[in-house]
């Protein structure tokens, strides 16, 4: 069974390719739909995740048959930096097959400082690696609230930044938007702190209707308002493009690939 994967329909857009180096997730975030793909109780899912069995054995066979010159995402299912059984060492090894192998890759996660034991791989990558963060909340008690198991927003800010000192690009991901005024105060806190190179922004999708209170419109315009002539890398998911249709975009800020790793 192959561990890298095209993903189909919507997660199309966040990557070429992605790779689960686990099932299950420690971070308890409210919002999350792997239960529901998976077909498993939220007690069945957020938990203390162990590796997929022989993941590693796959991964070097995938690596193996073909040469990836565009993005591989750790990950769609889970959190290759969360509270895993392994204490994230198989993170780490599929990252060093993944660098041996010459892949690009992009890492998404909640789980702060964790990520930074992996800090000298990440270096190894050099301009075929970007590390990211999901940025939902600044308020630290709506994000215990939303996401109980994760970095609170403090470490992931500061996680980003100590990333981005280092000489690794990063980035920070809108998704969900659950309070727009949160995502604009992250917005400016991380310009503030010039700890990201790539926004990707996005909104809230399908969530007990929370959706529909908002003026997605108002929140696309100011954050581009924020954003351009700053010199940052934009991409607008596409459900807000569609929520707000009559915000002019650049052609580079509504193009999935643009920002993305290669090689």
């Amino acid at each position: 069974m192959p561990i890298i994967y095209t993903p189909s329909g919507a997660a199309r857009e966040y990557s070429p390719h992605a790779a689960n180096l686990y099932i299950g997730c420690s971070h308890r975030c409210q919002y999350c739909y792997a239960p529901h793909a998976l077909q498993r109780t939220p007690s069945a899912y957020f938990g203390t995740p162990a590796p997929r069995r022989d993941v590693l054995k796959l991964l070097d066979q995938d690596l193996q048959k073909q040469r990836y010159t565009k993005q591989i995402l750790l990950s769609f299912i889970g959190d290759v930096y969360g509270e895993t059984a392994d204490h994230c060492a198989t993170t780490r090894a599929a990252l060093q097959l993944l660098d041996y192998y010459q892949a690009p890759v992009a890492i998404l996660s909640k789980g702060g400082e964790r990520m930074l034991r992996d800090l000298d791989v990440f270096r190894e990558f050099g301009a075929r690696i970007m590390v990211g963060s999901t940025l939902t909340f600044l308020n630290e008690a709506k994000s215990r609230e939303w996401e109980s198991g994760a970095a609170l927003p403090a470490e992931r800010l500061a996680v980003l930044k100590t990333l981005r000192e280092a000489g690794v690009r990063t980035f920070a991901s809108f998704e969900p938007t659950i309070e727009p005024a949160e995502s604009l105060r992250l917005i400016e806190r991380t310009l503030q702190d010039n700890s990201v190179d790539t926004y990707k922004i996005g909104k809230l999708n399908h969530y007990k209707g929370l959706d529909k209170a908002h003026d997605w419109a108002d929140f696309l315009q100011q954050s581009l308002d924020m954003l351009r002539g700053t010199g940052k890398q934009v991409y607008i998911k596409s459900a807000l493009r569609q929520a707000a249709p009559h915000i002019p975009l650049h052609d580079d800020e509504q193009d999935a690939e643009r920002w993305n790793v290669r090689v």
